[in-house]
């Protein structure tokens, strides 16, 4: 008998169990929940039926409480539209715990991608020894940032986990017990959690699941790749943003930041206590057991009776741990070597931080901290640089940094803006000298346009007295025009003497982040994409010729998270001409639990993004580079994107269409993240203060996912029309890299519902710019079907197209009630009903947000 297919498995171990499990869930006794399990499928299959009949949301639900609650008044529609919303929220979890219980079924953990086919191809190939010299040298960084698209309170985080295994295990009476839990619990947060507060939510998963799955790695790649030996450095580490990350958020003190600090620290030292406490019970040997115990206390004494104390070092755990390995080698046998080796793994990867605390903050700050700064150094020497600097071009800015002198105090400064941000750098000093260098050790400048953004944080490093830094200023260029710009500012910088001697002194490295939301907020989708891919050419291009090291930090998640994209695949597809000296991303939201939330899912994308790193430097180097006719295709095809999303941006309708129609407003008032859904506290919408999150967000709500294809259809378009299909097919068969991007649209448009919105095309404001979204879409369908050669989106990852259809079909349920409540919501607003409901509507607004976020598990 052949084995099953990937679709196969799937029927059998997702979409089957979700059957039987959800009908168990549907049938549960829960207080006050009268016949909502029963009433549920109903309105799922009037909703189904009513968009086939081109019907609005609001005649599907009319129609449905007609035919099935003759009669209510509307206090209970309402109340079941609430009940249908808390019934959806939780069958979405189900179905997240059903597939990642599935995984290993879904998956081939020692195929493709595994460390274990990595070594394999080494050894067939015979160049172990060239791979062994790659890693020395490259490293996977992911970085967990608390962007809000998926927040579930700790309890719920605990349910879904607990779920998850008694699936694996088919134990029905528990299944049905966690069940009924999860059915009790509530998933809304009634306040807006704090910095600290996200910062303990993701803590849970550096606990449960990094710490174990980066350990297990770490030791099988010294046992099969480095034959016993460890690395010359870690092949992997992890960064952290809650805390650390200022950028348009208030609320991220210096004491906040110290705090996270401080957890991230004890919650690394509990990890270690409670393995060490297993291995005592293994390491009773005589010479062994005393320096166990030794640790064991020293570090319950630093976890649990420490005021921020120390009981011992980093170094000396190291010390005692080598100690213990040999002493079990050379006189027991090398009896639990392995047990001790991955420990010594663990503390080689985490060291006392856990994961790096990263430090985030616009350049428009800066811009009003270095003003202040250079006021208080006018009054000081009785100069008057503050009133020429703003005014200066970028090479007399360069200057004027260069000869700047004095020293500042952050007592003298009362504006909260600059005190704070002057603050954050003496947290880092603190941090390192606590947590190790590590700790936090990086400051990235969102929104950097110049070199000048880089030198003035230097500047007031060294201002605050903090000669020759230990941090790595990592600039974020992030819109069109400045990735553009990118390679000549870093040029500046790499010119300039006193960021030279810096960069020196942390060994010739420079970190580069490029943007990808708010690139494609700015430029469209393809038109971000080529510009990160042209900007890191450029940039390497730039740092090789100055004898720097330049590493790649790509936010959110990487180009490849924005659709049905591997990510393996993307960064295998990068040729010579970028630099593959690091993979770096940010993963944030529904990515993080659903890529990374459980020991195996979290092993295989870490695997994966390894692999991509190992294959780009040791098994494909001889990959095609694109050809000068590809890459004018390519530029041609970004520009032509480029200019349709610009019109469409530029629209009037664009702004008020967000506002008015979609649930833009609503994100605020989730209480799933801390950061204000926009950088200013003005009423009026400005599209530059925007958030990349809730614009990405608000599009998927509206299943218009605007921000993965609009543009492509109109590129491919005019290609189709100017007689150059031929070259874009060439294009798509030869470049892994398009052919990506192409697979990531498909994506999102496989996750659009057009017949959701379908009643607004007879909006009188707004009904012709729904038709221009809807026809954008209808043409990159079109042509991406016929580019691919396919039949239906994805085709290609059928496991995926089907999971999406059923994520889909729980949601629909839930969508339409969102629809209707924003459509009651603009009738009492245009005075068309009397608003005495309109707060329920809204908070219906607001509930109704969670269970689609979660359910996309991606944002577009």
């Amino acid at each position: 008998m052949y084995p099953a297919t990937k679709i196969e498995r799937f029927k059998e171990n997702v979409e089957l169990k979700y059957q039987l499990f959800n009908s168990i869930f549907m049938t549960l006794p829960f207080d006050d929940i009268d016949n909502t399990g029963v009433l549920l499928p109903l309105f799922t299959d009037v909703c189904e039926e009513g968009f086939a009949q081109n019907k609005s949301p609001q005649q599907i639900f009319d129609s449905f409480i007609e035919k099935y609650q003759q009669d209510s008044t509307e206090q209970e529609k309402i109340d079941l539209m609430f009940r249908f919303i808390q019934y959806v929220e939780r069958q979405v979890v189900l179905f997240d715990a059903i597939e990642d219980a599935a995984f290993v079924s879904l998956h081939n953990m020692e195929g493709t991608g595994s460390l274990r086919d990595i070594r394999h191809k080494a050894d067939n190939q015979g160049i172990i020894d060239e791979l062994r010299k790659f890693l020395d040298e490259f490293q996977i960084r992911t970085v967990l940032t608390a962007h809000p698209t998926q927040f579930y309170p700790g309890n719920v985080l605990g349910i879904i986990t607990d779920l998850t295994e008694a699936i694996k295990r088919n134990d029905l009476p528990e299944i049905k017990t966690l069940l009924a839990q999860l059915g009790k619990t509530p998933f809304i947060k009634k306040e807006k959690p704090t910095p600290f507060d996200e910062a303990v939510s993701l803590i849970w998963y550096l606990e449960n699941v990094f710490y174990k799955t980066a350990g297990e790695m770490a030791f099988y790649i010294q046992d099969t790749i480095y034959n016993g030996e460890h690395p010359a450095h870690p092949v992997m580490s992890f960064g952290f943003w809650p805390g650390g990350d200022r950028d348009g958020n208030p609320f991220v003190t210096t004491d906040i930041t110290l705090d996270v600090a401080g957890r991230l620290r004890t919650s690394i030292l509990k990890c270690y206590y409670n393995d060490i406490r297993r291995m005592r019970r293994k390491l009773t040997f005589p010479g062994v057991e005393p320096l166990v115990i030794e640790i064991e206390q020293k570090l319950y004494r630093s976890v649990f009776y420490s005021q921020g104390e120390l009981y011992i070092e980093l170094d000396e755990l190291k010390t005692l741990l080598h100690e213990i390995k040999n002493r079990v080698v050379e006189h027991h046998q090398s009896l639990y070597l392995e047990e001790i080796e991955k420990l010594i793994n663990k503390v080689n990867l985490f060291g006392f931080h856990f994961a790096t605390l990263d430090i985030r903050q616009n350049s428009r700050i800066h811009d009003k901290v270095v003003q202040a700064v250079l006021s208080n150094l006018d009054s000081q020497n009785n100069t008057a640089l503050a009133n020429e600097y703003g005014n200066l071009d970028e090479k007399a800015k360069l200057n004027a940094l260069l000869s700047l002198k004095g020293s500042i105090n952050t007592e003298d400064f009362k504006d909260d803006n600059t005190r704070l941000t002057l603050e954050s750098i003496l947290a880092m000093r603190t941090i390192q000298e606590r947590n190790g260098e590590q700790g936090a050790n990086r400051y990235i400048i969102s929104n950097n346009e110049n070199a000048h953004n880089v030198l003035e944080l230097l500047t007031l490093f060294e201002l605050l007295g903090w000669d020759k830094p230990s941090v790595d200023i990592v600039p974020l260029f992030e819109t069109v025009d400045d990735l553009k710009e990118a390679g000549e500012a870093m040029r500046k910088l790499y010119e300039n003497e006193r960021y030279a001697a810096h960069l020196k002194a942390r060994g010739n490295r420079q970190t580069i982040m490029l943007g990808f939301s708010d690139g494609t907020k700015d430029g469209g989708y393809l038109m971000a994409n080529w510009s990160i891919y042209t900007a890191k050419e450029n940039l390497t291009a730039v740092a090789r010729e100055y004898g720097i090291k330049v590493v790649f930090f790509d936010g959110r998640g990487g180009p490849p998270a924005r659709g049905g994209g591997k990510t393996h695949k993307f960064y295998a597809s990068l040729g010579e001409s970028i630099e593959n000296n690091e993979i770096q991303i940010t993963i944030q939201g529904q990515t993080i639990s659903s890529n990374f939330g459980t020991l195996d899912s979290c092993r295989f994308n870490l695997e994966n993004l390894l692999s991509a790193g190992v294959t780009n430097g040791v098994f494909n180097k001889d990959k095609k580079q694109l050809t000068a006719q590809q890459r004018e295709m390519f530029d041609e095809l970004a520009k032509l994107s480029f200019e349709k999303y610009s019109e469409f941006k530029a629209h009037p309708k664009f702004l008020p269409y967000l506002e008015k129609m979609s649930t833009l407003n609503y994100y605020a008032k989730t209480n799933i993240g801390s950061r204000p859904s926009k950088r200013n506290k003005t009423a009026e919408l400005d599209f530059n203060d925007l958030r990349a999150i809730p614009f990405v967000g608000s599009w998927s709500q509206l299943k218009q996912n605007v921000p993965g294809f609009y543009g492509v259809g109109y590129a491919l378009s005019k290609m189709e029309k100017h007689g150059k299909w031929n070259e874009v097919e060439d294009l798509y068969e030869n470049s892994l890299f398009f052919r990506t991007l192409i697979e990531n649209s498909m994506m999102s448009l496989s996750k659009s519902f057009f017949p959701l919105t379908a009643y607004m095309r007879e909006d009188k404001e707004f009904g012709s710019f729904w038709d221009i979204i809807h026809d954008e879409f209808l043409e990159t369908n079109r042509l991406l079907l016929k580019i691919s050669g396919f039949n239906e989106l994805m085709e290609n990852y059928p496991d995926g197209k089907a999971s999406i259809k059923m994520r889909e079909h729980i949601v629909l349920p839930l969508l339409t009630i969102q629809q209707y409540a924003l459509h009651k919501i603009r009738l009492m607003k245009n005075g068309d009903e009397k608003d005495d409901m309109l707060d329920v509507y809204e908070k219906i607004v607001t509930r109704s947000l969670f269970g689609n976020i979660n359910a996309s598990r991606n944002s577009a």
